[in-house]
């Protein structure tokens, strides 16, 4: 049987196994609370998060390295210096504790985007840094597990062996399928047979030669990911067949937030905010503590969809929102900022 999601409602997973990747990330398994149920996703998805932190529940984005169709969610979450959640995961979160979630989503994913065919086969590159190796490894996983004869580079940059997240699952993975062709770059080598540098133009034509003949899906810190996008380009690289992920923030630097009062009034909970023009909406709606799960905070995840009844705001991101929701009037909270006095509705 598989696990039923509740729509746009978390849920409740029980956090079955906890342990360390690195020294500053670890690896997660959620499932549920009863039954061995199954879980379907596409892989390169996320999950939002939800933890309760000093009485509030806090939800982040967190990419899935699982394989879709087992009876767990494992994620990879990295410590980030000064995050609430991922430290609080890390110092505090016990086996056996409980979490909410929100259904896989996310249009980084090798289904909707299958690599492309060249010379007769499947050639797909895998780049990531950091934790950004979580999605594009499930993406691997789900090649190599379902026998689909995609010839697999893997790029992965590091500062070292021990920092690096599954390195031995990646070296098992080189060894067994000839498909799977592990290069890593790390700052400092130590022993390993891994080179030591700084990811480039230079270095990428050397470690993956036909990168012009693969689908590139790219995942790592932002301006990780702008330089590759930058070398991509530099080598005439079909961005036709590039696709990347990104929580980090969208702004509009055009706007400026003024010292203008704009009042934001949410009837459904009887409450009157007073917002400055130019604040992003979900910040506002955030002081009041109004029920809004703000977790990738990107605009890429949709979980802050909310509906402007009157006024306006200008959004940054309106990506999960179909048409007809555009039509209506939802916004997607955490790209908005507020233009004028609002109506707005919460879910």
């Amino acid at each position: 049987m598989f696990f039923e999601w509740q729509g746009s409602q978390p849920v409740t997973l029980r956090c079955v196994d906890k342990y360390h990747e690195t020294p500053d990330a670890v690896s997660l398994k959620l499932a549920d609370l009863s039954e061995s149920l199954l879980f379907e996703f596409k892989p390169g998805q996320f999950i939002n998060l939800g933890v309760e932190i000093d009485g509030k529940m806090e939800f982040r984005a967190y990419s899935l390295s699982s394989l879709s169709g087992e009876d767990c969610l494992q994620l990879t979450i990295k410590r980030v210096e000064g995050g609430k959640v991922s430290n609080y995961i890390l110092d505090k979160l016990l086996i056996g504790d409980t979490l909410q979630a929100l259904p896989p989503t996310g249009e980084f994913n090798c289904i909707d985007h299958p690599p492309a065919f060249h010379d007769g086969k499947k050639k797909a590159l895998l780049i990531s840094a950091g934790c950004g190796i979580t999605p594009v490894f499930a993406m691997a996983k789900h090649w190599l597990n379902n026998h689909e004869e995609v010839d697999v580079e893997f790029l992965h940059i590091a500062r070292s062996r021990q920092e690096t997240i599954y390195f031995d699952l990646l070296e098992t993975y080189h060894a067994a399928y000839p498909d799977f062709h592990l290069k890593l770059l790390l700052k400092h080598g130590g022993e390993t047979p891994y080179p030591e540098g700084r990811l480039n133009v230079e270095w990428l034509l050397k470690l993956v030669p036909d990168v012009k003949q693969r689908t590139v899906y790219l995942c790592g810190p932002n301006q990780f990911m702008h330089d590759v996008q930058d070398y991509l380009n530099e080598l005439g690289f079909d961005m036709g067949n590039f696709y990347q992920e990104s929580f980090t923030p969208a702004r509009n630097e055009d706007i400026e937030v003024s010292d203008e009062i704009a009042t934001v009034s949410v009837p459904d909970f009887a409450q009157s905010i007073n917002a400055k023009k130019g604040q992003v909406l979900a910040e506002a709606l955030e002081s009041a503590a109004l029920p809004l799960i703000v977790a990738c905070r990107s605009g890429i995840c949709g979980s802050c969809k909310c509906k402007v009844r009157k006024g306006s705001v200008s959004s940054t991101s309106l990506e999960t929102l179909t048409p007809e929701e555009i039509e209506q009037g939802y916004v997607l909270a955490c790209s908005s900022t507020i233009e004028s006095d609002l109506e707005v509705q919460i879910g």
